[in-house]
């Protein structure tokens, strides 16, 4: 979560809301994306923190070739690059951890089901727009084909200060 927290920091200094997230692979200690809220520096809506770490964990999980050439595309050879294993173009996160500051929105509770994330941890509620738990539960949700064990509060003060001392400011 500290290393989510470094992340949302840099938000803040794009503009946006001091929102952090870290994708862990299944070893729990190695990183495989991070990302940070980007909408108001890139001016896309999409740009959450988690969102942006997932599609960053993705590419490392499949490695160079998942962006590179038609050939390695085609090939069904393995990655040699942070791939474990995995085959080019590999978008599974099974086994991952998402570690985000706030809890997830709707749109980015959407992203972490698709993606396969194992687990999401996240720090401060988010009464007003949550799908993590709190207003909605779309990660957990039984009628869906992927559900993440969900671990919340972790650092919440500080998460949570963080947004508010933000909000405040402006």
């Amino acid at each position: 979560m500290r290393l989510a927290l470094d992340e949302a920091e840099l938000a803040v200094r794009g503009g946006d809301v001091p929102v952090g997230a870290v994708v862990l692979a299944a070893d729990g200690t190695t990183v495989l994306g991070v990302g940070h809220n980007e909408r108001e520096a890139t001016g896309d809506p999409t740009a959450h923190a988690e969102v942006l770490a997932i599609r960053r964990a993705a590419a490392e999980l499949g490695g160079a070739a998942r962006w590179g050439s038609p050939q390695a595309l085609g090939s069904g050879e393995t990655s040699g690059q942070g791939g474990g294993g995995r085959r080019a173009g590999e978008w599974r996160l099974s086994g991952c951890t998402l570690v985000v500051t706030l809890e997830p929105c709707t749109m980015c509770a959407g992203a972490i089901v698709q993606s396969r994330v194992d687990r999401v941890v996240y720090g401060a509620r988010d009464e007003k727009a949550g799908a993590a738990g709190s207003l909605w539960d779309v990660v957990r949700d039984r009628r869906l084909n992927h559900r993440p064990e969900v671990i919340e509060g972790v650092l919440a003060e500080e998460c949570a200060r963080l947004l508010t001392d933000f909000f405040r400011a402006r």
